[in-house]
């Protein structure tokens, strides 16, 4: 995409070809045709530059003279305000649809008459009538206490979900989304030379795959409009040097955003980025990034952990055996299991609460908990009720839970076997 900008005339080459640099800057800087230099310019001139930025560097199509400076004459009786510049934030902030904060500046546009994203004004007159709003409003709240979960020991979450989810994770419209922070890859791309940059901007949007697309397209133009094709293994060697540092500033940033969220940062992205700190070559202001980010990470697990074990116990302590059976099959991590202690006493109260006389419908609900948690197989209930859907579902579970073969009059049947990991692994020989 070609763009202007201002350069100055450095010197003259014996072969007409004149050198050049950005106006008022050391970089960036290159060569031009004497062909395209107006008539009488001369070292120092300043002119107007239409340049095309490429993968391969920075080529000048056309130059004309520079916009003239205002004369002194033509400014008398103005106000001339200096200072320094504000500087845009490092870190924007992108208000997810639905969020509280958005629908209050949409309303106060409305108010205002200014207009929306849609393009229409929020005119007073187009308002509906008040008794239409506040049916509206009525419906809206009861919507929303609708979709609101129940408190108390009672509440259930959908099967899959982890403590470590529903805390890190906040039900949409509550919430902007996180903010993302450009500091590092700024800095980056500042200490690059200008033929780096765009590569490195390649690499930022997709890694070296981006750059081999790049490269493809302006090779297809440049064919379709005569002009030689780039250096394809050039190119991808300047990539390949460039990836480390990319990446490295790439998570900084990422890192930077979390390690400033605190606690509002998502449990899950949070471990994301630190895993992805596995795979940078850090260097010492990475490393320690890194270090608080695995201590931040290792707290707030450990908090979810004791938590999730609260709630088994707790609920064990008031009775709800149903409610500490499935909390078990909802630890914050995939690898976090209950003690032996709390296991023991789970199964017992289990076993225990699942008795001939329980209710059929409540004795396959439990059941149902039972075979889902990772206590099933040393759960042995009490009974089974008289009734042929409960037995029938016995029969089916009996392969989880053990204990129900006895009671049914089967055989025990074997444990499940080890699972395999059947994919095959190659050395780095290749065989």
């Amino acid at each position: 995409m070609s763009r202007r900008i201002d350069i100055e005339l450095t010197s003259q080459t014996p072969g007409g070809s004149w050198t050049w640099r950005a106006a008022g800057a050391r970089q960036p800087k290159g060569v031009v045709e004497g062909s395209l230099v107006p008539a009488g310019e001369a070292v120092g001139s300043v002119l107007r530059a239409d340049v095309e930025v490429g993968l391969d560097g920075i080529e000048i199509l056309a130059l004309s003279p520079a916009k003239p400076a205002r004369s002194p004459e033509k400014t008398e009786g103005r106000i001339e305000v200096r200072g320094t510049p504000k500087r845009a934030p490092d870190v924007s902030v992108v208000l997810a649809p639905g969020s509280r904060r958005r629908d209050d500046d949409e309303r106060r546009d409305r108010r205002s008459g200014r207009r929306g994203p849609d393009g229409e004004r929020g005119e007073r007159g187009d308002r509906p009538p008040r008794s239409e709003r506040a049916e509206r409003s009525e419906r809206s709240d009861r919507s929303e206490r609708a979709e609101r979960p129940r408190g108390g020991s009672g509440t259930r979450r959908p099967a899959g979900r982890r403590p470590g989810d529903a805390e890190g994770r906040p039900s949409r419209g509550e919430r902007p989304s996180m903010p993302t922070s450009t500091v590092h890859r700024n800095a980056m791309l500042a200490d690059l030379r200008p033929e780096q940059i765009p590569v490195a901007e390649q690499l930022l949007r997709g890694g070296l795959q981006a750059v081999r697309q790049a490269i493809d397209a302006q090779n297809a133009a440049a064919k379709t409009s005569g002009k030689p094709p780039a250096s394809s293994a050039a190119l991808l060697a300047m990539a390949e040097e460039l990836l480390p540092g990319v990446r490295l500033a790439d998570w900084k940033d990422r890192a930077t955003v979390a390690q400033t969220a605190g606690k509002d940062y998502r449990l899950r992205e949070l471990r994301a980025v630190v895993a992805a700190s596995r795979t940078v070559n850090l260097d010492e202001e990475g490393r320690a990034l890194a270090k608080s980010l695995q201590e931040s990470l290792d707290q707030r697990t450990a908090a979810l952990r004791e938590e999730w074990l609260a709630r088994i116990s707790n609920a064990l302590d008031d009775g709800r055996v149903l409610q500490a059976v499935e909390a078990s099959i909802r630890p914050p991590e995939p690898g976090t299991r209950c003690p032996a202690e709390l296991a023991v006493r789970l199964a017992t109260a289990a076993g225990d609460a699942m008795t001939a006389d329980l209710a059929p419908e409540e004795w396959m609900r439990l059941l149902d908990a039972v075979v889902a948690s990772p206590v099933r197989r040393t759960v042995k209930p009490s009974g089974i009720p008289d009734d042929e859907v409960a037995r029938q579902t016995a029969r089916h579970a009996a392969g989880s839970v053990p204990a129900l073969a006895k009671l049914l009059g089967l055989r025990i049947p074997p444990p499940p076997p080890r699972r395999v990991n059947t994919e095959r692994r190659f050395s780095p020989t290749g065989g």
